[in-house]
């Protein structure tokens, strides 16, 4: 094996998690094939297998286990040769990775990720066990030259990395360190390389997208940048995810507003409603805040498409508290909502906190939330029979079936629209109107 050369050896990849480590895992598969490696279509059949974990919740922990655990057995078998383990997950548990699973051949936190073709030929020239982390100081944010895995026409944009707000059940500072902008310079120069690529939506992406700047000392920071984002001609979408409610000013509302190119969506994860829980939470907002914003963003923007995800089952929520949550869904009316039960992480605030609450009650309280903001959706796909929308073709197949996007649905989390016929291909923007509905996805046909 010491004497292949790159373009001999394949490797596999396996990305989970977030958006933010699809970033990731673009710029590690983007230096392994400038390296000259190649990547293996099958990821149990090649030489190295990288996979880059997701650490936040305990769920993504065990899927990031199951898989390893799979991989181990593919190695096991000589399906593959070297194991490395990289991402959020290796940030947080460190050497217990390594102690957890022996077969392991190397683990590499965030702050190594560029570094990950030099790991790759170290693994396989030596016998020996790596461990390749840093200090959180050292986590890289220029994320130019990627290997998309996202389809070819649209991206996420990363504009800053970590985070400073000190929520009581979140790992995600511990694990990508303090908040950092990126420069506005480099995050325009990225924009222009992925549409000189051929991207015409960029989702603009972070821990919290709403404080881009602030840590730089620029005013206004996130209006700025998207309007100089939307100066790019070949931007055709801006979509912001990732805001803190109490980020959300004046001045980015009327930015929205005057644009011609930022969708009308929002992604505002609110976490919950009741004041005594969200101070425990540690969260910067309150009940009168987050109701204020929602109306006045829906005056200032009357076809804004809302969406957030809540925590039920918080240490200490009692039933009035949960019913306070659920009412609120009910008059807020999001367009799309992400329900999660609490979890205890290790090292977190709340994990140490009284009045745990039982898992059964907890799941409970998932169950209804989401049956009552499903009623709500169906009932908003409904009231959108019969109007027109431009959509984004996202995939196409053989017999002219495809499916897209109109500006109120973001990749990969939010429903699609389905065209039995279509006449265009992925990137493309056509006009539809909408023919029927299908649970929370739009039948449309075009026009």
């Amino acid at each position: 094996m010491k004497d292949q050369k790159n373009n001999d050896l394949t490797i596999g990849f396996i990305s989970l998690g977030c958006p933010k480590n699809t970033v990731d895992s673009e710029r590690m598969l983007a230096e392994i094939a400038q390296a000259g490696f190649l990547i293996a279509a099958n990821p149990e059949d090649c030489d190295i297998l990288i996979i880059n974990t997701c650490g936040f919740i305990e769920p993504a922990k065990q899927e990031a286990f199951n898989i390893i655990r799979q991989a181990i057995r593919w190695k096991s078998s000589n399906k593959i040769k070297k194991l490395i383990v990289a991402g959020c997950l290796v940030q947080r548990i460190g050497q217990d990775m390594l102690a957890e699973f022996p077969k392991i051949d190397a683990i590499v936190g965030l702050g190594q990720r560029d570094d990950i073709t030099e790991i790759i030929k170290e693994v396989l020239n030596e016998k020996s066990k790596h461990c390749y982390i840093a200090h959180h100081d050292r986590i890289v944010s220029n994320d130019r030259t990627r290997l998309l895995i996202t389809p070819a026409h649209w991206a996420y944009l990363r504009i800053s990395e970590g985070c400073d707000h000190t929520c009581s059940f979140c790992t995600i500072p511990s694990i990508r360190g303090r908040f950092r902008s990126k420069s506005p310079k480099s995050i325009l120069e990225e924009a222009s390389e992925l549409t000189d690529a051929g991207v015409v939506e960029l989702n603009l992406i972070a821990q919290d997208t709403a404080s881009y700047g602030r840590d730089l000392k620029i005013k206004d920071g996130l209006a700025n940048l998207i309007t100089d984002l939307e100066r790019i001609d070949s931007v055709k979408w801006l979509r912001l995810m990732y805001l803190y409610p109490v980020g959300i000013t004046d001045r980015l509302i009327d930015t929205i507003a005057e644009s011609k190119k930022i969708a009308h969506y929002l992604d505002i994860p609110i976490q919950h409603i009741n004041n005594n829980i969200l101070k425990a939470m540690r969260r910067p907002d309150t009940k009168e805040n987050i109701c204020n914003l929602i109306e006045k963003l829906r005056l200032k923007l009357p076809d804004i498409v809302l969406r957030t995800t809540v925590i039920v089952g918080f240490p200490g929520e009692t039933d009035k508290q949960f019913e306070e949550l659920l009412d609120f869904i009910k008059w807020a009316r999001f367009d799309a909502l992400g329900c999660f039960k609490y979890y205890a992480e290790s090292g977190t605030e709340a994990a140490k906190m009284p009045n745990q609450v039982p898992e059964n009650v907890k799941d409970k309280r998932v169950e209804e939330l989401m049956l009552a903001q499903q009623r709500i959706a169906f009932g908003k796909n409904q009231a959108r029979n019969g109007t027109e929308l431009t959509i984004l073709v996202d995939t196409f197949k053989p017999d002219g079936s495809a499916t897209g996007r109109y500006y109120g649905q973001a990749p990969e989390i939010d429903s699609v629209c389905i065209l039995k016929r279509c006449s265009a291909r992925p990137g493309s923007f056509i006009k539809t109107k909408v023919t029927a509905t299908k649970d929370y996805d739009l039948i449309v046909k075009q026009i």
